[in-house]
């Protein structure tokens, strides 16, 4: 065992299985040790995670505690990924997606986008960006700089990327930038609300609680057929991409509540006029 060892989620997962294991066979950690070869001391530690637990003993547990093959072999696969991640602890970054998603909206043929505090990032304006940056994580200027690229250079397409954006009311009440810089965003809002590849629509304050209330994300399309639709969220240390098709349409379903939610566009478009001549 390292030295320094400090158990991951993912172990300490497995060592909770190995303990529902024993615990459901009603063993003791004395018999259950003595029936698979393995002092009490080393069993606890496995069951609590105070060190790895290598794959040739979960599959001795789980023939001693007879549970299904399906059930310990996919502990089993659990060891084996803690086992490569703990070797390659500090793998280089081949693929950022926070870096690549500027890529993926130039080269898409549709957004579905919900956020939660801020104006989606494709109609931020420099002013507003940059004090969300200033905030949060200056790194992410230039990212935040090239994915509105990415839209502004397909605004004016013989084909330009759709973008259907749902957010809520809160968005247009938070003064980013101050009452100068915020205004100006929100008459941005409703200058680009008016262009018909542009879908712009509120979750009023009254509606209570929404589907994916907490979970802000964009859903991507694609014109080939070979690429399926991607969706692309965010934390504040990093983004990840969802590609499988069952997850990416659950989320697609979300949106669509979203939308019936929200408020129609002539509705919203009043209310950003309103949040507007409030500043």
């Amino acid at each position: 065992m390292p030295k320094d060892f400090r158990a991951t989620t993912l172990e300490r997962a497995i060592g909770r299985s190995l303990a529902s294991w024993r615990n459901e066979r009603g063993f003791s950690l004395t018999e259950a040790g003595m029936r698979v070869g393995f002092s009490s001391a080393k069993l606890s530690t496995m069951e609590n995670a105070v060190q790895p637990s290598a794959p040739v003993d979960i599959m001795a547990l789980g023939y001693v505690y007879r549970v299904s093959a399906e059930t310990w072999q996919r502990v089993v696969l659990q060891a084996q990924q803690a086992e490569r991640e703990r070797s390659a602890p500090h793998r280089p970054k081949l693929f950022d997606p926070v870096a690549d998603f500027a890529n993926l909206v130039f080269e898409a043929t549709s957004l579905r986008v919900f956020t939660l505090d801020l104006v989606p990032a494709v109609f931020q304006l420099g002013d507003y960006a940059n004090a969300v940056v200033r905030a949060n994580d200056p790194e992410r200027g230039e990212v935040l700089a090239r994915v509105r690229e990415s839209w502004s250079a397909r605004r004016h397409d013989k084909d330009p990327l759709e973008v259907e954006a749902v957010f809520p009311e809160a968005v247009l009440r938070q003064v980013v930038g101050g009452p100068r810089v915020m205004k100006a965003q929100l008459l941005h809002l409703m200058e680009v609300s008016e262009q018909p590849s542009v879908s712009l629509r509120i979750v009023p304050r009254a509606a209570g609680a929404y589907p994916a209330m907490g979970s802000p994300f964009t859903l991507l399309g694609f014109p080939h057929r070979q690429h399926s639709d991607v969706v692309y969220f965010e934390s504040v240390v990093k983004g990840e991409y969802v590609e499988d098709p069952a997850l990416c349409e659950r989320f697609a379903q979300r949106f669509g509540r979203l939308r019936q939610i929200a408020l129609g566009e002539g509705e919203s478009l009043e209310l950003i006029a309103e949040a507007a001549a409030e500043l």
